[in-house]
């Protein structure tokens, strides 16, 4: 090989970068005194872009493929620099690589509980987080807002200014939607959607874009989740007395289990104090409600052959004291199984047990 060719081979650079980690999103490439050899080979793959900076301004951005650094195909770095020198003189230039790809599994989530006004709960406390990615849309933006002269910049020095933004964004949707605590489950999907659609103007100004934002948990504060499973509780084991019932129940099926007999004694002692005393035992039970009034019967009086009526207890008594039932007067009720006397009936028997015997003589 002739000193020309070696000379020549020595002006001719390769430029490329294979990212071997998981989240670094820009990266520069490294030349002593920045110098870049004109006719060198820059190697974009997919998934990447370069950006080109000379002499502090930003002069082009390449997308993927495989370009030679001639005046031919860099125009604006054209005017940026004249090329007198062809392979004799190197330009200093800085090329940052910067990674398209879509950073996922990301995680966000709410430092501090977020007040709202639930419709059934009144005001309250929720706690949420999820995952999201991030994709750099606009390179040469991204490196202006947010990278600067980083040589190498990461996912995580940009995670925690994002998760910032969707937090802020989820507080106020949240506040605003009205939705009950209890029906978030069921739009965890369209409220992912809003908040994205919410702070995409802000993360464009970064050049970049929210392509997923899940919401994978909503919870409320302990005492109030406390609060709700012992109300779901009460609602599946219905009325306390039926739920004593079935706990007495279900321990005499075991007969020979000590705790099941204290439990069945135990449940069999608060619901005799529930029904008999009326008074609320430890669980809380209700006093019992009094057992319906007495069916009050109504009477037919025979009288030479003769039905007539009805009539109350309290118009029979009056008869009875005025003279006109006597202890041998015929009388029906429905569900009486035939005519009676009315001193044979013990419903009406006590109606002559006031009056006065007959008088001496009659």
């Amino acid at each position: 090989m002739g000193i020309f060719d070696f000379l020549t081979g020595e002006f001719i650079d390769v430029i490329h970068w294979v990212d071997d980690t998981r989240d670094t999103m820009v990266w520069r490439f490294e030349r002593e005194d920045h110098e870049i050899k004109y006719g060198a080979k820059l190697t974009v793959r997919e998934g990447q872009a370069a950006v080109f900076v000379h002499e502090g301004q930003l002069a082009d951005t390449f997308m993927p493929g495989l370009y030679m650094l001639e005046t031919n195909n860099m125009p604006i770095l054209t005017t940026l620099q004249h090329w007198d020198h062809g392979f004799k003189s190197p330009f200093k230039s800085e090329i940052y690589y910067v990674s398209t790809r879509r950073f996922t599994d990301l995680k966000w989530g709410t430092k501090n509980p977020i007040m709202l006004r639930d419709p059934e709960f009144g005001p309250t406390r929720i706690r949420a987080f999820g995952t999201y990615s991030v994709k750099v849309t606009d390179p040469a933006k991204f490196l202006q807002e947010i990278v600067g002269t980083d040589g190498e910049f990461t996912m995580d020095e940009i995670s925690f200014q994002i998760r910032n933004i969707i937090v802020q964004e989820f507080s106020r949707v949240i506040a605003n939607s009205g939705i009950p605590v209890l029906d978030m489950a069921a739009n965890t999907a369209d409220l992912g959607k809003l908040v994205a659609e919410r702070i995409s103007d802000t993360i464009t100004a970064y050049g970049l874009t929210l392509p997923e934002l899940y919401i994978e948990n909503i919870s409320l504060p302990p005492a109030v989740e406390k609060a709700l499973d012992e109300r779901t509780s009460r609602g599946i084991t219905g009325s306390l007395d039926e739920h004593f019932r079935y706990k007495a129940a279900e321990s005499l099926d075991q007969p020979g289990s000590a705790a099941g007999q204290a439990m069945g004694m135990g449940m069999g002692a608060a619901m005799g104090m529930g029904m008999a005393g009326g008074i609320a035992g430890p669980w809380g039970t209700a006093p019992a409600a009094p057992p319906p009034p007495p069916v009050e019967h109504v009477w037919h009086i025979a009288n030479d052959g003769e039905t007539t009526g009805p009539f109350s207890k309290a118009t029979l008594g009056q008869m009875a004291a005025k003279g006109e039932m006597t202890r041998d007067t015929w009388v029906w009720t429905q569900g009486q199984d035939g005519w009676k006397k009315a001193e044979d009936v013990n419903e009406l028997a006590q109606l002559f047990t006031i009056l006065p015997p007959p008088p001496p003589g009659s």
